[in-house]
Parts: C-alpha cells; sequence; structure tokens
C-alpha cells in the first residue's frame, strides 16, 4: 500500500472503468482517462490521499480519502471509496485498502466518515459493516444510471479519539 504516483493513474482510471462499465457502483457513465484522475489528485487538498494497493509491480486496487466539504465545520469529516480489479475481487485486498484508509483518516485528523454506496450493493453495504460502519439514511431514487433509478445508502463510523 502506498500513495499514488503519475504513473498510476492508467490503472487507476481502468480499474474505475470497470466499475463504471459493471454498473451498481458509481453514477459516472463515461469512462475516465489517466489524465481526468490526475487532474482529480492535483486538485486534492493536503487532507486528502489517493492510495494504492500494488503487488508484484500491478495495481490491484485503489482508494481514496476525501474531505466531506470544504466548509469548515465539516473540517473533521471525509469520505472513502474503495475500487479493486474485478479479477482481485474476493481475495482479502479490499479488507487491505478498508485498514489503510482508516488509517489514514486518523493520520489527516478526521473524526467522522462518511459512505455514500449504491443501496443495491449488498455485498459492499456488508463489507463496510464489518468495519463498524453503520447504515444511518437511505436517499431514494438519488441516482439514474443503467436507464433505471437507484437508491443510495449513506454510511458513517465514528473513528475512535486519538
Amino acid at each position: 500500500m502506498r500513495p499514488s504516483k503519475r504513473q498510476d493513474y492508467s490503472a487507476v482510471a481502468s480499474i474505475y472503468n470497470q466499475a463504471i462499465a459493471t454498473g451498481g457502483m458509481t453514477f459516472h457513465e463515461q469512462e475516465l482517462s489517466a489524465g481526468y484522475i490526475q487532474r482529480w489528485v492535483e486538485g486534492f487538498c493536503d487532507r486528502e490521499s489517493l492510495l494504492v494497493l500494488v503487488y508484484n509491480d500491478q495495481i490491484l486496487g485503489w482508494g481514496v480519502v476525501k474531505r466531506y466539504s470544504d466548509r469548515t465545520g465539516y473540517r473533521f469529516c471525509c469520505e472513502t471509496s474503495i475500487y479493486l480489479d474485478s479479477a482481485e475481487t474476493g481475495k482479502g485486498y479490499g479488507s487491505i485498502l478498508q485498514k489503510a484508509l482508516l488509517q489514514k483518516a486518523v493520520e489527516l485528523n478526521y473524526h467522522h466518515v462518511v459512505l455514500k454506496i449504491v443501496a443495491s450493493n449488498q455485498g459492499s453495504i456488508r463489507f463496510h459493516e464489518q468495519f463498524g460502519f453503520e447504515t444511518v439514511g437511505i436517499q431514494e431514487e438519488i441516482g439514474f444510471t443503467h436507464g433505471r433509478w437507484h437508491d443510495v445508502a449513506i454510511m458513517q463510523l465514528i473513528l475512535p479519539a486519538h
């Protein structure tokens, strides 16, 4: 696990594009390029980070810690996301990424972590529950992709004081 580098952005985009093509994981509908990922990361503040999981020089997945809002009252709240190469799911790599993201959130002085998950993605919801996240609400029919409406589950985790 390490912070991303410019040469990683093509692999990061490729993994994310798998999620776009599969559906049910993101509301992006068009594939993203390495240039898009680069511009995205270059726009990060000092309390945001894109981490990549590398094995044998291959990026297996990535995760991001992003501030929840630029409003100062939310300065201790962040969002996280994890994406794995579709060939690498079910092998424990998601747990490695999740642990690293939560550690990074603590290092970046966050107190509250928010997730937004397409509600039909029950596997992701159960995965996050294993780390102490709880569902605090459902936004009904908030996203429209692949020809239909999708609900979004809002999950949260309060990080231990440090």
